[in-house]
């Protein structure tokens, strides 16, 4: 009775916490067997083998036949590409569509069949695994012959519907296609005026000699609409204006008109344009992501006051201190603020909870995440003080970065006086000498600040443990190379021995100091907050990232489907050839002045790799291709890359705006989200908003 019900309470409030933290829905069944189900699937263990699943089905096109396990990927030095005998990927692939049937089997039975049918997610999820599923029976029953696989093509799926936050992402972007639209409707008008201008400009004349541009470039419609498009985009500037500009210079004015119009205006507009919209979409995407987690704060607290123990005489319903206490024990939740929590639960005077001070207890989440460094080591000596307020100094880090300067500057040197030597006339004495310096320099200043810093404080921060690690590389280097070679001396250029020749020790040695310079970025402001906000980009936009991987990737194999075999080194003639799509081979010779001679659009890392490579050349192959590339060009360069430029900028003017806030406390390190970023802006939901979803729950009965 009361025991069991209390039990399942306390069941749900777990998990409904656990929701709001991760900004997950609630709407799925909260009996207790569902609850076990659906803890067990958020766990790590079957969340780290969902991922893996979905790491291995994608990483398949690397091996799979036209295989890319080839060290270079030029055609005429290559061997041939191990490809994996029939059934062998296949099988990985069936492993993998048997993990992702019990995935949405799983998903599907604890949201509910009413919910299921809202669900267009979950619906397509099992569309695609049924065509895949449909297509690998295809391949075995041809033997794994057939030219075409569109399970291939479905596979960047697996990845977009296992992240929430993708999910919103690509809401928010299919939201601003309608503002993008007109603008690239607009560059649209403007590449075909100047189509037509140039046909008229460049129209050819009875001399020849004088029809250069309307030769190459503007011959007909579709290669005058495919000059100008490739001119967009300055991958054939100036070369395509050098005919006209030979014949006049005044031809340049039309070239420049074209260029300022839609470079420096309409690309530019494009791009305001998707930050201004692409930033409202995103906000209202983490204004929906807060409600959620206000949401699931409100029904663990509904369904603890449900509780047997909660006084009857309350006039309100409220929680006892002690039943969340015991709810956060088993709660999955980051230790820093379970210990904050708990903290904050101790020090409370009062045993029982109303709604609002239970919301406020777990505004803990919505804080930035802080990490203060350990302290330093207290030394009794007097002598042991002074070396530690020393070398503990922040201008013992300045000397160090002078000296990292200077040995910048020593190699810069000699790789000007020695460049035009050759290896038989170079001598390594000076080099050799100055690098052994410096790299005791280095290991004398990381003992130093360990010394006055200790162990725990030195390595708590990053740039520290960047220069350590540097420091220990290049000193296990420089033993190795006085091991082999012996120490520096005039005439320094013993013959090749080991792995490395001497100037390969030397290169690798003195690439790593250059690398090490880096340190110096913490102690500039304006450049730590630029490199700050880079490196909050690649830590909280792995949303971002993840969509640009399926576009990449659903382009490299749609590439690979198109122009498979398109491009073979067998001289400099081209014919017809067997293949998917009725498309012309091109020899390798045509490429050689471009120097793109490896790309031949044959397997899973050259699509990737040359992508923006093959389109100067895709009038080679034949016009209908142009779609493929132009397609390409519009989602990566166009819109994709304007998208990254406008988040790019929400972050950067988000740390700008608060550095001046945060400059006396350099000991304390802020670690923030993408939702925190919008924190300041965001408004909290209302109770009657909360009450009314949680009332519209399809498997939770309220008692009030």
């Amino acid at each position: 009775g009361a025991g069991a019900d209390n039990d399942l309470y306390i069941n749900q409030a777990i998990v409904f916490i656990e929701d709001a933290i991760q900004y997950r829905s609630i709407n799925h069944r909260v009996d207790s067997k569902s609850l076990w189900l659906y803890r067990w699937y958020y766990s790590r263990t079957c969340q780290w083998i969902l991922s893996l699943t979905i790491t291995v089905i994608l990483a398949l096109a690397f091996i799979e036949e036209p295989s890319s396990l080839t060290v270079t990927s030029d055609v005429r030095y290559r061997l041939p590409a191990w490809n994996p005998p029939c059934g062998l990927t296949e099988s990985v692939e069936l492993l993998c569509f048997l993990v992702f049937v019990v995935d949405v089997s799983v998903k599907s039975y604890l949201i509910g069949w009413k919910e299921f049918w809202k669900n267009k997610w979950l619906m397509a999820y099992i569309l695609t695994l049924i065509v895949s599923l449909t297509d690998w029976i295809v391949s075995l029953s041809f033997f794994c012959k057939e030219s075409v696989r569109i399970r291939r093509i479905l596979r960047p799926f697996f990845l977009l519907q296992n992240s929430s936050m993708m999910k919103k992402t690509l809401k928010s972007i299919n939201s601003t296609l309608p503002e993008m639209a007109s603008v690239v409707l607009l560059l649209a008008v403007h590449l075909s005026l100047f189509t037509m201008f140039a046909m008229l400009l460049f129209a050819r004349t009875k001399d020849n000699q004088q029809d250069k541009e309307w030769v190459v470039y503007f011959r007909n419609l579709p290669d005058s609409l495919t000059s100008l498009l490739v001119l967009l985009t300055t991958a054939n500037n100036p070369d395509v204006m050098i005919p006209a500009y030979s014949k006049n210079r005044a031809y340049s004015i039309f070239f420049i008109l074209f260029t300022v119009l839609g470079n420096l205006f309409l690309m530019n507009l494009l791009t305001a344009i998707i930050y201004n919209q692409f930033r409202g979409y995103l906000l209202k995407s983490v204004q929906s992501s807060l409600f959620r987690r206000r949401l699931g704060i409100r029904a663990a607290f509904e369904v603890l006051s449900s509780l047997k123990e909660t006084p009857a005489s309350a006039q309100q319903s409220c929680v006892s201190v002690g039943a969340l206490l015991q709810v956060l024990q088993k709660v999955e939740m980051d230790s820093r603020c379970k210990q904050a929590i708990t903290r904050s639960l101790k020090m409370c005077s009062c045993d029982q909870l109303s709604a609002a001070q239970f919301q406020k207890v777990f505004e803990e989440l919505d804080k930035d995440a802080i990490k203060q460094h350990p302290p330093s080591p207290e030394y009794q000596s007097y002598f042991m003080q002074k070396l530690q307020f020393a070398f503990g100094h922040p201008y013992f880090g300045y000397l160090g970065n002078v000296v990292a300067l200077a040995n910048i500057i020593s190699i810069c040197v000699v790789l000007v006086m020695d460049a035009d030597k050759q290896p038989s006339e170079r001598d390594d004495f000076f080099l050799g000498a100055i690098n052994c310096f410096f790299i005791l320099y280095y290991l004398l200043e990381m003992l130093l600040k360990i010394l006055a810093m200790g162990l725990k404080r030195y390595l708590s921060y990053p740039s520290n443990r960047f220069d350590g690690l540097l420091t220990v590389i290049l000193l296990i280097l420089e033993i190795a190379t006085f091991s082999v070679y012996g120490f520096p001396h005039p005439g320094w250029r013993p013959e090749f021995m080991g792995l490395l020749s001497l100037w390969d020790m030397v290169r690798l040695v003195n690439m790593l100091i250059v690398f090490r310079f880096l340190r110096i970025i913490p102690n500039m402001k304006f450049m730590a907050l630029v490199v700050t906000t880079l490196l909050d980009l690649v830590k909280n936009l792995r949303a971002f990232a993840g969509i640009l991987v399926v576009v990449f990737y659903a382009f490299a194999i749609t590439g690979i489907m198109l122009f498979k075999g398109a491009v073979v080194p067998l001289g400099n003639t081209s014919f017809l050839i067997q293949t998917p799509f009725p498309i012309k081979k091109v020899v390798v010779g045509c490429f050689k002045e471009k120097n793109v001679i490896s790309w031949h659009s044959a397997h899973f890392q050259a699509e990737i790799i040359y992508c923006h490579l093959y389109v100067l050349s895709v009038h080679l192959i034949c016009r209908w291709a142009k779609i493929y590339f132009v397609a390409w060009w519009l989602i990566s360069s166009v819109i994709w890359v304007n998208l990254f430029v406008a988040l790019l900028l929400e972050n950067f003017i988000h740390k700008w705006d608060r550095r001046c806030q945060r400059e006396s406390l350099s000991d304390i390190e802020y670690q923030r989200t993408v939702e925190l970023m919008f924190r300041d802006v965001l408004e909290e939901p209302t109770e009657e908003e909360l009450m009314e979803k949680l009332h519209q729950h399809p498997h939770l009965q309220l008692c009030r």
